[in-house]
């Protein structure tokens, strides 16, 4: 028979409708609401249905059910809500999984609802459940266990308890103490600090103090003592563990038995395979530390209650240690029961189908339920596509890379790719409070073995002399991420290849070479969103090639065609006209419209045959999932992190956060430094297993991402405190300090500016420029390289009105107020000219006799005094102008120049120079140059700061002036 929602119990009627949590405790064999204030308070001797509903990005609802049985529930009490279980899973549509939920066994997934702990309480709705708090304090002993997620129980309050192997907390009335047994790691103590402060909001209004105490302090430290005081005094603890009660029994083999009119009957097979199991039948799938229940699709709900029954008579009529059990159904079988198979055809599992999810909604909907959310809406694009999440106005330099060295392109060329080649691109933008940057690789399809391993190599050196501050990136043709488009911005993909090492493999295996020739026959395939994010890419010059769904530019000797699909829309056509622009500008083109060609364009593509009219499927971006890893032996673990925050990123491990379409490998600041060099290796690794079974693509892009320096392209996954990243220690001690008040305060961090992308609504005026300045120059310095010199010149040369074109107004004005606080903002109508900053700064560099001691003089007199002196910066004033007073200037320098002063050329002035000048002043060296050389050396600095992007010449020219 069909189980509706209209059949449950009042109390679950119209429940996992939206996103969140929803409890019910069993009341006399009813389920009856848990209110949200209540939730994660548990009673030991009551029984508990809890439901998660979870949004996927596809727009549909997914279902967990647990229920949660109390170490002194009953029996008969776990059999009726088992039974209820099957019911809600059955009317929300039979695509839930259920989980038997133990006291003191609960699965990771349970316990992350109620992070970071439950403490079950004792007493239950039979012995009353209105408990009067007391009003003395009873002092408590619990253990922590857990790296990830913490189990807490309550022991004896003895010493005898206690030892070196686990984390303990004792809640007295006035203090809280935490004992790190000397064996426990830094996770679970950073792990039970979160038990500390749950249980100092909980039970104490948060007013208490808190005190952490090591295993082996003595009484010489004053809160050691006073703990050990509470157990009577200081004794030293057994060596020997202590011994665990909750130890489970070891795996005996897998067995599989299916279940009939509630009797279970074993399976003989050689080998665990799919094949086995019947659409029509329910099964167990019995490993020991874990049970499963398997209900096929076509089996009535008496069935699969009977099979729920059969399940829990094993639990009864067995001496097992508390296993888990988990049910499922065909067809959304999790990850843990395929991975018990040998083997387990990926076309098996269904993916959520819009037919189910459609009939779901429509019987909800003939019961008056609101099934808003549970089908995805028509008004879903099928052409949104995820937000780069990156500041659109950086600088970006790349290099092609041809055996072991790597070729620096011009700006013209940066964004022209061969499919043969390798690259490394560095691109640098605004951050939060400092300059960020992504250093990533590009692989081409046809790329060669030998080039992929010196661009690794080169990017990890260059990532390594900046302090392994940039986020680094592995990309592969065909796979790129958003960022990367956006960072491009207009990206052509070419056929063949410019190194010695492709040219040289075509050679030896004497394959054509399809290099790209502009004077050739040629074929570009035109997409992308936007003007920020375009692409054309060289496909083979054939009629299949084509699909009606994008545009097209062929060109010949002599001819250029563009060709339009008849599912294209204005700004498709748009964005080819710009890429076309890039390809082939200033040529005649033939437009061609699908079905209306002319047949010469035809003779290009040799010859007209059919081709496809559908979109090229994309890789949706999926929910991300969280793994802590680790590595040894060439082995990787991966345990995934269920519920993930920010807190979850331990600074001793490595993480992997799994988006599907993209990886990012989190590298915390205390790794071991053997594991950083390996950090590309693991991320490899993690996509060959596939822990997630989803079929991950070797070529996915992997994103390499050290702690402190998250890019908001990750930090967006999280709710994210950047403080929390800055700050110093191992993670015990970090949240140490935040627990005791110690840390850097959080609310004053300026947040991290927000990214600048263009939008996605509609394509601007073809002949706007640029949103980012691009240089050429392979060997920019960074700006906290420059000598207080250049940096106090280069303050100068522009004219301070003067907006940064690169960076929209709106991010303009809070640079300046972090700058400046607005009492002490600086009168910029009242800055010398550049000439007197040119004089002052070049007094600096000649020797000059002391002067005779005069009356000191007030601030305020000195400050009038300057400023009636110092000519005001006028809006008239011009850039030629300005550069003439400075030139004339330098003139009445070099008159002035004390000819005493021994002179050496600019080469022996150097810091790395091979023949030093002898017995100067180190801190004045500009001093020891010629007039003549040091205007020369000056104008080539003036020329260097010119080369800058708009932006950072701001902030030099801003940081100058506060200094």
């Amino acid at each position: 028979m069909t189980f509706s929602m209209r059949d449950l119990d009042q109390a679950l009627q119209g429940c996992g409708q939206k996103s969140g949590l929803e409890i019910w405790r069993i009341e006399d064999f009813k389920p009856v609401a848990v209110p949200k204030e209540s939730h994660g308070k548990f009673f030991t001797g009551d029984s508990y249905i809890v439901l998660k509903t979870t949004a996927s990005r596809s727009g549909s609802l997914h279902h967990d059910i647990h229920y949660w049985l109390g170490k002194d529930s009953s029996q008969d009490e776990a059999g009726s809500v088992a039974i209820m279980t099957v019911e809600l899973d059955s009317a929300l549509g039979g695509r839930a999984v259920q989980y038997r939920e133990v006291q003191g066994q609960e699965t990771e997934k349970f316990l992350s609802y109620f992070k970071p702990c439950i403490i079950p309480q004792e007493g239950g709705v039979a012995s009353g459940f209105n408990h009067v708090k007391p009003e003395e304090h009873q002092t408590r002993l619990y253990i922590c266990k857990g790296k990830h997620v913490v189990r807490v129980k309550e022991v004896p309050f003895a010493r005898s308890t206690l030892n070196h192997d686990d984390v303990f907390i004792l809640d007295t009335e006035s203090k809280i103490f935490q004992f790190s047994g000397s064996k426990s790691s830094i996770q679970e103590r950073a792990k039970a600090l979160e038990v500390v402060q749950y249980i100092k909001d909980t039970y104490h209004d948060g007013k208490c103090e808190i005190a952490a105490v090591e295993d082996g302090r003595m009484m010489a430290d004053a809160e050691a003592g006073e703990f050990w005081g509470l157990f009577g005094g200081f004794a030293p603890l057994p060596k020997k563990p202590a011994a665990n009660e909750d130890q489970t029994a070891e795996s005996d083999g897998i067995k599989l038995f299916s279940v009939e009119k509630g009797k279970t009957e074993p399976i003989e097979a050689d080998s665990l395979q799919k094949e086995l199991l019947d659409t029509n039948k329910c099964y167990i799938l019995d490993c020991g530390l874990e049970m499963f229940v398997w209900k096929g699709r076509s089996t009535s709900i008496d069935q699969r209650k009977s099979a729920s029954q059969a399940a829990e008579e094993f639990f009864r009529s067995s001496e097992r240690p508390k296993s888990n059990l988990v049910s499922v159904m065909e067809g959304f079988e999790t990850v843990m029961f395929r991975s018990k198979f040998d083997s387990w055809p990926a076309t098996s599992t269904v993916a959520e189908p819009q037919q189910g999810r459609g009939k779901v909604a429509a019987l909800l909907q003939r019961q008056g339920v609101n099934v808003q959310g549970l089908v995805k809406t028509s008004s879903s694009s099928s052409k949104d596509e995820p937000k780069p999440y990156i500041d659109a106005t950086g600088n970006l330099q790349v290099w092609r890379i041809n055996g072991k060295e790597k070729i620096h392109l011009e700006a013209a060329e940066q964004s022209k790719f061969y499919s043969g080649d390798c690259y490394i691109f560095m691109y640098s933008y605004p951050g939060e409070d400092r300059e960020e940057h992504l250093v990533g690789t590009w692989f081409g399809k046809q790329s060669i073995e030998e080039d992929r391993a010196s661009a690794i190599s080169m990017a990890s050196k260059m990532v390594e002399s900046m302090k392994f501050m940039p986020a680094q990136a592995r990309i592969y043709e065909g796979k790129e991420p958003i960022q990367f488009f956006v960072i491009m911005q207009s990206f052509i993909t070419f056929k063949g290849g410019l190194s010695d090492a492709f040219k040289k493999h075509i050679a030896e295996n004497e394959v054509p070479d399809t290099t790209y020739a502009a004077e050739g026959v040629a074929l570009f395939r035109v997409q992308g969103s936007g003007p920020e994010n375009m692409q054309a890419i060289q496909i083979e010059a054939v009629s299949t090639g084509l699909n009606s769904s994008h545009c097209y530019i062929l060109h010949g000797d002599s001819t250029v065609f563009t060709w339009c699909g008849n599912l294209t829309s204005s700004d498709d056509k748009e964005l080819m006209e710009r890429m076309l622009d890039l390809i082939k500008p200033n040529e005649h083109t033939k437009a061609q419209k699908e079905g209306s060609e002319c047949e010469q364009f035809w003779e290009l593509l040799g010859g007209k045959s059919e081709y496809p009219s559908q979109k090229i499927k994309k890789d949706g971006e999926s929910d991300p999932h969280l793994f802590s890893c680790a590595f040894s032996n060439d082995n990787l673990k991966a345990t995934e992190i269920f519920s993930f925050t920010q807190d979850d990123l331990m600074t001793e491990d490595i993480f992997i956060l799994d988006c599907h379409t993209e990886i990012f490998v989190w590298v915390g600041q205390q790794v071991d430094p053997k594991k950083k060099p390996l950090v590309l290796t693991i991320g490899e690794k993690f996509l060959k297993h596939d822990f997630l079974l989803e079929n991950l693509a070797s070529e996915t892009p992997i994103y390499i991402v050290t702690e402190g320096n998250e890019p908001p392209f990750f930090t967006r996954f999280f709710t994210w405190d950047s403080s929390k990243s800055a700050m110093h220690g191992n993670s015990f001690q970090k949240k140490l300090a935040v627990l005791t008040n110690k840390g850097k305060p959080l609310l004053d961090k300026p947040k991290r500016r927000v990214p600048v992308y263009s939008s996605r609504s509609s394509v601007p005026d073809k002949s706007q420029p640029r949103s980012r300045s691009m240089t050429s120059s392979p060997d920019r310095a960074r700006v906290r390289g420059r000598s207080p010199a250049f940096n106090a010149l280069a303050a100068n040369f522009e004219k301070l009105g003067t907006r940064n074109q690169s960076t929209p107004p709106p991010m303009v004005s809070p640079l300046v107020r972090k700058l400046y606080p607005k009492s002490l903002a600086p009168d910029l109508t009242k800055l010398a000219p550049k000439s007197a900053a040119f004089a002052a700064r070049t007094a600096l560099f000649e020797k000059s006799t002391p002067a005779p001691q005069e009356a000191p003089t007030s601030p305020a007199t000195s400050q009038a005094t300057n400023e009636a002196e110092a000519p005001k910066v006028t809006a008239e004033t011009t850039e030629e102008e300005s550069m003439s007073s400075i030139n004339e200037d330098s003139k009445e320098e070099e008159t002035e120049e004390d000819s005493s002063l021994e002179t050496f050329p600019y080469e022996r002035l150097k810091t790395d120079s091979e023949d030093p000048a002898p017995e100067i002043d180190l801190a004045r060296r500009e001093a020891y140059m010629s007039a003549a050389e040091f205007k020369e050396k000056f104008e080539m600095t003036k020329n260097e700061f010119y080369k800058l992007p708009k932006w950072k010449q701001n902030k030099l020219k801003m940081a100058v002036q506060l200094f």
